[in-house]
């Protein structure tokens, strides 16, 4: 699990609810239904314009889901996990690699096609296809979250507009000022909260994940094939390890 976004989000949300403790602690007064109709109706709607609905039906979802409790692998630790089992392959045969424990799916499904003797094209197609659809979810749920979070304050504004056209349109009648006043304000408020605090901050994580799930699945995809063909596990270390900076090249080099 992703610490670090829940952490963020409950933060952000402590702090608003400190300011307006400090300010009397009326949580009534921050709260307008109007306001809350632009801002959420309207960035759906216009969410909707922007992505087909199937898109946003589990562009969403899946973005939820991985920006709180996707794994991150290290990608040392998939060379060493990966020249583990390649050392295995090359003692006791590609059957052995049906009972190999890995901790990544994407690494274990790779072993079972070596263990069933597909050839290495057939291996190369799958696992590039199932890590390129598995990018284009992330992108599009990344993508999902940032159109809300660019559209949300925009919103705002409009529901800050049309409060003030109320209340300037109601200048006689003071019982409908303090309600005017109440969305043109709270609209904007809800807006930069939601984009800023929420949408934007999520789009960015999965944006993150999905560089380094392209990286971590690039380098399972050259091990299997290298441990298709045999290699050495030796050889699919020091091949694996052009994925890692230098500093890094040279920590492991020293451990091992």
């Amino acid at each position: 699990m992703d610490i670090a976004t829940g952490v963020g989000i409950l933060s952000g949300i402590s702090v608003i609810i400190g300011l307006i403790m400090i300010d009397g602690g009326n949580f009534a007064a921050y709260f307008d239904k109007h306001a809350v109709i632009v801002i959420f109706g309207g960035a759906t709607a216009a969410t909707m314009v922007r992505f087909p609905f199937s898109v946003i039906m589990h562009g969403l979802p899946m973005g939820l889901r991985f920006a709180f409790t996707m794994r991150t692998v290290h990608p040392r630790e998939l060379i060493d996990e990966i020249t583990r089992v390649a050392e295995l392959a090359r003692k006791s045969g590609p059957v052995a690699l049906e009972s190999a424990e890995v901790s990544d799916p994407f690494l274990a499904q790779g072993l079972r096609y070596i263990a069933d003797g597909y050839d290495k094209e057939f291996i190369r197609d799958t696992m590039e296809r199932d890590r390129d659809n598995f990018l284009q979810r992330l992108d599009e749920g990344s993508k999902v979250y940032r159109a809300i979070g660019d559209c949300a304050p925009a919103w705002g504004m409009i529901g800050t507009i049309l409060g003030m056209v109320t209340m300037f349109a109601n200048m006689s009648d003071p019982s409908k000022l303090g309600p005017a006043m109440a969305t043109a304000l709270l609209a904007t408020l809800y807006g930069a909260v939601i984009a800023n605090m929420i949408t934007l901050p999520l789009a960015d994580k999965l944006h993150i994940k999905l560089e380094e799930e392209e990286i971590s699945r690039t380098l399972i995809i050259d091990g299997v094939l290298q441990m298709r063909d045999s290699k050495s596990a030796t050889l699919v270390r020091e091949m694996l390890l052009a994925y890692l900076p230098d500093h890094h090249r040279t920590e492991m080099a020293e451990a091992a």
